[in-house]
């Protein structure tokens, strides 16, 4: 039996979901901001950054970022992934080396945790592989975690490094790092890029992409739609993700091969969009603007 979504795809002669919110490296769009974030991901790993720091709002694309820099990094490094962690300095040292694939005894104390995690440093090392931790949603970690990382970053063999950090989180991270008292952690991030939420033009260029990848062989979304996307979500991809995906059934539903302006005003009027509490006032500048017809 097909699904909603196959009838969905189908009807608009698509491969698969454009506009799906789980994260998918080949979907990635290559925005001038997204370059910038890779490239600075780029540059932090090959100098050997102590700490390299991305950051954005949520459902900026840092996760799917994230995942496509783990599908290009060679096999001269070893990645651990803690996501959300939380806890004290016992707590993080269980986490990190849980993502290293290091067990720990239950009854272990600090002192023996971190011996554990220096000595897998070091055998990385030895068997010529540096370590990579990223920590996604970093927001989370407190000021005694992050100085803890710190701590972590002065383990080396001579003068190499053996870990380098990766911190991803939202924008609240770097005010967190700008305080006072974390002055010399700030000191360790070696580069850092905030990804900002999408321009109208880089928009409209950021769904041509996922609908062309989807198999789209023509524009479905028209400009003026697109337009009224952009003043709803204020460019954050999930968003716009969330809100193209409604308004393509939406869409389906009338029978109508096109996305228009009017059917993502009645996405937004129904209500079936959250977005974040962005929606009702999107509904209002449609209401008091003019209505363009671009046909």
């Amino acid at each position: 039996m097909s699904s909603a979504l196959d009838i969905y795809t189908g009807f608009f002669g698509l491969r698969e979901r454009p506009f799906s919110l789980v994260p998918d490296p080949d979907f990635l769009f290559w925005s001038a901001a997204h370059r910038a974030a890779l490239t600075t991901l780029d540059y932090g790993i090959l100098t050997r950054a102590p700490i390299t720091l991305i950051t954005g709002e949520v459902g900026s694309g840092k996760t799917t970022l994230l995942h496509h820099l783990l599908r290009t990094l060679g096999r001269d490094v070893r990645v651990g992934l803690v996501s959300n962690v939380q806890g004290d300095r016992g707590d993080l040292l269980r986490w990190v080396l849980m993502a290293l694939g290091q067990g720990a005894a239950p009854e272990a104390g600090y002192v023996d945790l971190f011996a554990h995690f220096q000595t897998c440093l070091i055998t990385e090392y030895s068997a010529g592989r540096r370590v990579i931790l990223i920590f996604d949603e970093a927001q989370n970690l407190g000021r005694e975690a992050l100085e803890e990382l710190r701590m972590f970053t002065n383990i080396n063999s001579g003068k190499d490094e053996l870990l380098q950090i990766i911190l991803i989180g939202q924008p609240e991270l770097r005010e967190t790092i700008s305080r006072p008292d974390l002055a010399k952690f700030a000191q360790r991030v070696a580069a850092n890029f905030h990804l900002p939420a999408m321009d109208a033009q880089t928009l409209h260029d950021y769904v041509a992409h996922r609908m062309t990848v989807a198999g789209a062989t023509h524009g479905i979304f028209r400009p003026a739609a697109l337009d009224a996307i952009h003043g709803a979500t204020g460019g954050v991809p999930r968003l716009v993700n969330q809100i193209c995906d409604l308004s393509l059934v939406y869409a389906y539903a009338r029978d109508e091969a096109e996305v228009r302006r009017e059917i993502v005003q009645q996405v937004l009027e129904d209500g079936v969009f959250f977005g974040g509490g962005r929606s009702a006032a999107a509904v209002l500048l449609l209401r008091q603007g003019q209505r363009k017809t671009l046909d």
